[in-house]
């Protein structure tokens, strides 16, 4: 019960918050990156987020991927990376009346998944806010999972990776879902835990992807072992 209380509370405070933080960055557009970190420092105290990091962050990679549970995945990896990411989103989060504007205003890249053209437009995207000193940012599961398993990688992360021939910032995250479940809409304090792993340069001639996937894969059901323990 005191969980569901929770959630109502944040999902209140979300919606005040990031309509705040969407004025806040049209008005300052030179300093949207200074207003999502400080954002995201209130977040991490107002969802009582503790955190347990293991292995070193490479902030000279191109391209973070991270498998997804919930929202507190980018609240998380917002506040642990230095530089202006830009996250690739699905464009039906760009779409969202007024809340759309978290994605357009900071000049995230929003891709339609059902379009072909999609993936032209998300290399092109991409290319231009990598020049621009930003790395990429994706889930290559695509969708959040329940939490407990890691769904399969689709393929468009391995396809920026090769194409722009990019370093490639692997990571895995634990426990986001029981800090906040939007679809429940539970909320609770919590530790998550956030391991990064080796970073490894991308090449469309070896299996780097399919790699890096099942060592995620691996990495995650051992610690999901030990949580559940």
């Amino acid at each position: 019960m005191l969980s569901r209380i929770r959630g109502l509370v944040v999902l209140i405070q979300f919606s005040i918050t990031v309509a705040l933080v969407i004025v806040a960055m049209y008005i300052f557009r030179n300093h949207t990156h200074k207003i999502i970190k400080f954002w995201m420092k209130i977040q991490m105290f107002l969802l009582g987020i503790t955190l347990e990091v293991e292995g070193t962050l490479d902030d000279s990679c191109d391209l973070v991927i991270m498998n997804h549970q919930s929202l507190v995945d980018i609240i998380v990896i917002e506040y642990l990376h230095p530089k202006d990411l830009a996250w690739i989103a699905k464009k039906e989060i760009s779409n969202l009346f007024f809340f759309g504007h978290i994605i357009k205003a900071p000049r995230m890249i929003s891709i339609d998944r059902e379009n072909k053209a999609g993936i032209i437009h998300m290399l092109k995207e991409a290319k231009d806010r990598l020049s621009k000193g930003r790395p990429i940012s994706m889930f290559p599961e695509g969708t959040r999972s329940t939490g407990k398993e890691m769904l399969k990688f689709k393929s468009g992360a391995a396809m920026v990776a090769n194409k722009l021939n990019l370093k490639v910032q692997p990571l895995v995250i634990i426990n986001t879902k029981d800090v906040l479940d939007s679809k429940k809409l539970t909320a609770k304090p919590g530790t998550v835990k956030v391991i990064y792993l080796d970073p490894i340069q991308a090449d469309k001639k070896t299996d780097w992807f399919v790699e890096t996937e099942k060592q995620m894969n691996e990495i995650f059901n051992k610690e999901m072992k030990k949580y559940d323990a």
